[in-house]
């Protein structure tokens, strides 16, 4: 007796070896348990339900009394159904029994709790959207003794896991899709089911503790451009922002997905952010070292000088500063020195003989001369030292701003993006 028992277990239920065994598959999500992206791993528990028939057993319920019965899962044939991405040991615990109906039919329902390979892809953290796949298929019986097929369709099963999943947790199940490959049943090979699983990331979190720190400090990056350099230190101020970003990351170095597969844009924002941040203070370097030092320069080179007082200061929306208004407001001065020395020299003429008034007025003239001459080259030296020092800090005030116009424009168009994208995923919360 014991010898059929044992031969009937690990025999395929049939009459005929010919005769494969049609098994259904159904199944429930009861929680996502977490995502590791640098593991490439999707952790779940599932409910798994295996539906077959044991051919040439059946009774009569009115005569027996029952409809079903349980028997120990040791004296009945289970199909090894397996899912192809299990990573680990199943940790849920064991079931005893199987249900056997009066038909024949054996129902076999147990707990996995699943940790599979997934293919993650985090480009888009934290607004990405995971879609990973189980793969039922039996381990050692191929397409000719073992064929499968869904119990019920995926979209009731989706629902069903709606209703009952326990976990509400960082990811949230938006889909779930059926695939059954096409097989040629004489060329062999192993049946298999496929369920693809789609999660959405909720990225609430992420955005209040990583964007919109980040977007803040940004516009206060931004708005420093206000402070005047010749009168407060605005790269002290900088650097403390600096300081303060860096901090942040460190902080929130725990919440970023690490993973070798891709680079999420995420952190090229946040690279984005902290260039900007030490560019913006080696420019404030260079305009307070040309405000403060510019009248020790060379001039300006032709070419800066058209490419940047010229075009650049049109497209900032800056005009270029005149020098001439300053080079007429210091002419009447020479005149004026001019004409007193011409007084003078008209008093001393009345009191003078006409011999003497001739050899002094010579004199007084070559030293009017050399006076005057002196007094040019001056006037002309500080001129032009006042014009090459305008154009150095004329430089310096459109680079200025034409950095503020690219971080505004930075910082404008990531808040919007940013936005958007949460505004989308809200939206698909609503209507899954």
């Amino acid at each position: 007796m014991k010898a059929e028992v044992m031969s009937y277990r690990e025999a395929r239920p049939v009459i005929n070896l010919q005769t494969p065994t049609n098994v259904t598959v159904d199944m429930t999500l009861y929680g996502i348990l977490g995502v590791n992206e640098k593991f490439q791993v999707l952790e779940t528990y599932l409910w798994v339900r295996l539906t077959w028939q044991i051919e040439g057993l059946s009774w009569d319920p009115a005569e027996c009394g029952a409809n079903k019965i349980s028997l120990p899962r040791e004296t009945v044939w289970i199909p090894d159904i397996v899912i192809n991405e299990f990573m680990d040991e199943n940790r849920a615990p064991e079931t005893q029994y199987v249900y056997v109906m009066s038909n024949g039919e054996v129902r076999d329902g147990k707990p996995f709790h699943v940790i599979s390979s997934c293919k993650l892809d985090i480009y888009i953290f934290p607004f990405d959207i995971q879609n990973c796949s189980y793969t039922f298929n039996s381990y050692k019986h191929n397409v000719q003794d073992v064929r499968l097929s869904f119990y019920k369709s995926v979209k009731l099963v989706f629902k069903e896991s709606l209703e009952l999943m326990a976990t509400q947790g960082e990811w949230e199940l938006i889909d779930m899709l059926g695939e059954k490959p096409e097989h040629t049943y004489e060329e062999g090979g192993w049946d298999a089911l496929i369920v693809h699983i789609v999660l959405r990331r909720r990225a609430a979190l992420y955005v209040v503790n990583l964007l919109i720190p980040s977007c803040f400090l940004l516009s206060v990056d931004l708005f420093s451009f206000l402070l005047p350099p010749q009168h407060v230190d605005r790269s002290s101020f900088k650097m403390t922002l600096i300081l303060g970003y860096t901090v942040f990351l460190l902080l929130m170095n725990d919440l970023l997905p690490v993973t070798g597969n891709t680079l999420p844009l995420i952190n090229l924002f946040f690279s984005l952010c902290f260039a900007l941040m030490v560019t913006s203070l080696l420019e404030t370097v260079l305009i307070t070292n040309i405000l403060c030092g510019s009248n020790h320069f060379p001039p300006l080179p032709k070419w800066i000088r058209i490419l940047v007082l010229k075009y650049l200061a049109r497209l900032v929306c800056m005009e270029q500063m005149s020098c001439d208004q300053n080079s007429e407001g210091n002419t009447p001065k020479i005149l004026v020195y001019s004409n007193s020395m011409t007084e003078y020299s008209k008093k001393d003429s009345v009191c003078s003989s006409p011999v003497s008034f001739q050899e002094r007025c010579l004199e007084e003239m070559q030293k009017l001369r050399k006076d005057l001459l002196a007094i040019r080259r001056q006037v002309e030296e500080h001129f032009s030292n006042e014009n090459r020092t305008d154009e150095w800090i004329m430089f310096g005030q459109i680079i200025d701003r034409l950095l503020f116009i690219v971080y505004f424009i930075f910082v404008t168009v990531s808040s919007i993006t940013i936005l958007v994208l949460w505004i989308h995923s809200s939206r698909l919360d609503k209507n899954p």
